[in-house]
């Protein structure tokens, strides 16, 4: 009989809030093990607390969830490394019980086939074969354990906007590229020059050798925490940023100062309880709304930078 797997976050107290964010967008189910929640409990007998607990450290914490043995648990630990990364840095550590290691790195393959994610984008495993029609843009993937297969909604949202807005010799930015999914799409859009930024470096060097498998000469990749290590002297037309809500909003205060003077800029993973916050933060950094597109309780949208 299959087990339900836990897939389990451990974290820096402080950032605690932040990753349970992450995690309830996949689950809203969440087991909390925190043990500074022993200083919250006004009334408790001393004698029913262990001293392993007592004795934890107060400076970490972990978030967990369960995933069906009918979901694909490598798909969403892709995702969910991906986002905290963005939240933690390097500083966490991710772990699935119920499952072996190989298995997490290979098991998620059997459901990764060709599929559509725009008007002329498709995105097909390396390993498949794919005849493809006419006008039909080919993005070959091996995504490794980064996000960005082009299942999910938050992909296929941003790269709609991408297509549909991006022009070709534009200079775009891919910030939290993950497996270079949508800086590969931007290269064979017509970009004139791609910047793919992750703050993980297995993620660089996995969107690197996509980009390479996929002829893009015109993405570079490195390694920035956001907008961090970005040269600002450098101005891009269209920005695509999948990440999620809470981080575009840190994010929000440097976009302009990224961008050209009218330059456009796509946020995706985003839920919808999130969404007005995400608007009003990047409005309140001069950007006005242009567009935005749903699927499911995903949200996706396109600002313009005004100076």
């Amino acid at each position: 009989m299959n087990e339900w797997i836990q897939l389990r976050v451990d974290c820096p107290s402080e950032r605690l809030e932040e990753v349970c964010d992450v995690m309830s967008v996949f689950d809203s189910h969440l087991q909390i093990d925190d043990p500074n929640d022993i200083d919250r409990i006004e009334t408790v007998y001393g004698e029913l607390i262990g001293e392993e607990l007592l004795q934890a450290d107060r400076g970490r914490a972990s978030v967990s969830i369960y995933i069906s043995p009918s979901r694909n648990a490598s798909e969403y630990a892709s995702m969910i490394k991906d986002r905290v990364a963005a939240v933690c840095g390097a500083d966490f550590e991710l772990t699935l019980n119920g499952v072996r290691e190989e298995d997490w790195a290979d098991c998620w393959k059997q459901y990764y086939k060709p599929l559509k994610i725009g008007e002329r984008l498709t995105v097909v495993p390396r390993w498949e074969t794919y005849n493809p029609q006419k006008d039909e843009l080919i993005i070959s993937m091996d995504p490794g354990m980064a996000f960005g297969t082009g299942t999910h909604e938050t992909t296929r949202l941003c790269s709609a906007l991408l297509e549909k807005y991006m022009k070709p010799g534009d200079k775009v930015i891919d910030v939290g590229t993950g497996s270079g999914i949508l800086a590969i799409a931007a290269s064979l859009l017509g970009a004139g020059k791609v910047r793919a930024y992750d703050v993980d470096p297995d993620a660089v060097k996995i969107a690197e050798e996509n980009a390479a498998i996929n002829n893009c000469q015109n993405v570079s990749c490195g390694v920035s925490d956001l907008l961090g290590n970005i040269d600002r002297s450098e101005k891009f037309d269209f920005m695509t940023a999948n990440i999620v809500a809470d981080i575009v909003i840190r994010m929000s205060p440097d976009v302009c100062g990224c961008m050209k003077d009218g330059g456009l800029v796509a946020v995706s993973g985003i839920i919808d309880r999130q969404a007005d916050e995400v608007r009003e933060a990047m409005t309140a950094n001069g950007m006005t709304l242009v567009d935005s597109l749903f699927d499911n309780d995903w949200n996706a949208m396109l600002f313009r930078c005004k100076r």
